[in-house]
């Protein structure tokens, strides 16, 4: 412990951010540039070092927290960075766009405690680490003769890359968009990850000799068994594309979008593919279905592009604001909370959520565009529409943001890989990734099914593992997770490792 009396005289101090009112005029990060180190000493310094560190079986990667906090306290950045990079390929997104159950689990929140603001230390120590040059390229000793592909480029895709190229295996990224990044780069918005952190990286990954190709769909504009005949084994990381739907009247009106059809044009503009954007909420009355955090990207969104108003629908019932008995520490809870896109539309005409709200259908204007939204009040039991509490929202642009299942079950790649889809959508592996065909694996959303940054990044460092014993007959790199590891639940016991 730096400082053994600092979590009971120091505060809990979050990162400032830009007012409300001033980051809607624009597209950028909505931190402020300044002032988060004086913040960030006084933070890790609150850390007890605890005896068993809860936040490391909080966080998939197993990230180092007491350990870097110590360094930081210290303000060593160069070892606070070495223990940082240990654990975690890309500390600059999951600092930015990660929950947190870390500090869930934290043992300062036992009994509603405030929690060590560890989010905000890692994103301080992987800006540290860019700006004193502390994350140069890693480029391998030797070459195993070795070949990979890695069929698609978010996180998961990503991290196993960086990690098969480091062990010495020649490694292709194949990535079916014309720019990689996967949702980093078309589903996140700017305000959240500006995208200079992802072109950083992707720079990184290529003076380190990974190999990239966009604009490649496999299956269609190369076939699963040229991909096979190239390359020595196959990691399938394409993420979880199949969105759900609301199957109610007035679904195919013209004006009602998915959220994934919607965030990627908003992005292509800020980026400067686009002009302006076919689905632009300007001057519209949008509302927004979903209560998660692609929901409120879509707020946002909505919120910069100058919507008239804007209503976000969640069917479940508003969350307390501390944990309940049937979430106890050290799981991470469901409670209220403010993001930082809530907090704009607080600033600007108050929180936009309606609460127990189910969609009954859509209502159309004369030409078949969406022009109001009947909702009711949902029954807690079973979220059916509880009669006579019917009421009608004007509507001119609709954003569904129900999630996602997994990857979309028609894609050319499935069959000519010979992989399967499992009961919930998802593609089916063992709990060591393996795919059944020889030689191919699946990491990340596609086969987890929709989850966090770090898990995504957690099984591609575990596939990589996976993949160098399957070509070598042994590893030495991480592996931090199993394909059947969950998050920390209430009944949750030890994993089987």
């Amino acid at each position: 412990m730096a400082d053994p009396k600092a979590f009971l005289t120091t505060p809990r101090t979050l990162r400032e951010r830009r007012a409300p009112r001033e980051r809607v005029q624009d597209w950028a990060e909505v931190n402020a540039e300044r002032g988060l180190l004086p913040i960030v000493g006084g933070q890790a310094d609150r850390c007890m070092d605890c005896g068993i560190p809860f936040c490391h079986r909080a966080c998939p990667l197993g990230n180092l927290i007491p350990d870097w906090n110590v360094l930081v306290s210290h303000a060593d950045w160069e070892s606070a960075a070495n223990r940082l990079h240990a654990t975690n390929n890309f500390p600059e997104f999951t600092g930015r766009l990660c929950p947190a159950p870390c500090e869930s689990a934290c043992v300062l929140a036992v009994a509603g405690g405030d929690a060590v603001t560890i989010k905000n230390v890692e994103a301080a120590i992987a800006d540290q680490a860019w700006a004193l040059g502390l994350a140069a390229p890693r480029p391998p000793e030797y070459l195993s003769g070795r070949t990979v592909a890695v069929v698609g480029s978010g996180p998961a895709g990503l991290a196993a890359a960086q990690q098969l190229t480091r062990a010495g295996h020649q490694t292709t990224v194949y990535e079916r968009a014309d720019r990689l990044g996967g949702l980093l780069r078309y589903g996140i918005p700017s305000f959240r990850l500006e995208k200079h952190h992802l072109d950083r990286r992707i720079d990184q990954l290529r003076a380190e000799g990974t190999l990239f190709r966009t604009g490649v769909e496999i299956g269609t504009d190369l076939t699963a068994a040229d991909l096979r005949a190239r390359h020595d084994a196959v990691v399938v990381a394409v993420g979880a594309t199949a969105w759900r739907e609301l199957p109610v009247p007035g679904r195919e009106l013209a004006g009602v979008h998915q959220a994934m059809e919607y965030l990627p044009l908003a992005n292509r503009v800020v980026e400067g593919d686009l002009a302006d954007s076919p689905l632009s909420a300007a001057g519209r009355q949008v509302v927004i279905v979903g209560g998660g955090d692609t929901a409120a990207d879509c707020l946002g969104t909505a919120l910069r592009q100058h919507a008239a108003r804007v209503t976000q629908l969640d069917i479940n019932p508003q969350p307390g604001d501390a944990r309940s008995a049937a979430q106890p520490w050290p799981v991470h809870p469901k409670v209220h909370r403010l993001t930082a896109s809530h907090e704009e539309a607080v600033a600007l005409s108050g929180d936009p959520r309606i609460y127990s709200a189910v969609t009954v259908s859509f209502e159309s204007d004369r030409l078949g565009r969406v022009r109001a939204l009947r909702l009711a009040e949902a029954e807690p039991a079973d979220r059916r529409p509880r009669p006579g509490t019917g009421r009608t929202l004007p509507a001119e642009l609709v954003l569904l943001a129900l999630g996602f299942r997994g990857p979309q079950p028609d894609s050319p790649l499935i069959g000519q890989l010979g992989l399967t889809l499992d009961a919930d959508g998802r593609l089916a592996r063992d709990r060591g990734y393996a795919a059944g065909p020889d030689g191919v694996f699946v990491a990340g959303d596609a086969g987890r099914g929709q989850s966090l940054i770090v898990w995504a990044i957690a099984e591609g460092r575990s596939v990589a593992a996976a993949v160098d014993r399957y070509l070598t007959g042994s590893t030495a790199l991480p592996d931090p997770v199993a394909a059947t590891d969950r998050p920390i639940a209430a009944t949750d016991t030890p994993p089987d490792r």
